[in-house]
């Protein structure tokens, strides 16, 4: 069963268990998938890891909105946004701790000899690819940044 069909079943279990919170998490990501798909010189399906960075875009967009609220104590807001997240990160694979991250990232500059900040780019794209869906972007440049300096 593809990620697609999975989020259309969790809709409509949310929509019979009249769970506001899942029915709008899970609304914004069938639409950012249907847009997706839509777009111009885009296939009509999309590959898991496409499905995949959309989701996780999805959850750093609310995470990200949480944290702005929180900021400014707006923990009504922040609150949802939160919850939204929780429901959409369901659907992502299991992410990896700080320490395989670390060791995948060693792993990649070795194979690839990279020397300093200079090969960031080179090890970032390498790492990215390998553990898309597993790790998010911040987490993986903070463990990059700190072993080619």
């Amino acid at each position: 069963m593809s990620l697609q069909q999975d989020i259309m079943s969790a809709l409509k279990t949310a929509m019979k268990a009249k769970d506001q919170g899942a029915l709008t998490a899970l609304r914004a990501v069938k639409s950012a998938i249907l847009l997706a798909q839509t777009e111009s010189g885009a296939q009509t399906e999309l590959t898991e890891e496409q499905e995949l960075k959309i989701l996780q875009k999805q959850v750093k967009q609310r995470k990200d909105s949480a944290a702005i609220y929180l900021e400014q104590g707006r923990e009504d807001l922040a609150a949802p946004e939160l919850a939204e997240a929780e429901v959409i990160s369901q659907f992502l694979p299991e992410a990896l701790s700080e320490e395989d991250v670390e060791k995948i990232v060693v792993l990649a500059i070795d194979k690839l000899g990279a020397v300093g900040m200079k090969d960031m780019g080179k090890v970032m794209g390498v790492v990215s690819k390998e553990l898309a869906g597993q790790a998010d972007g911040k987490t993986i440049s903070n463990i990059v940044r700190q072993k080619l300096s």
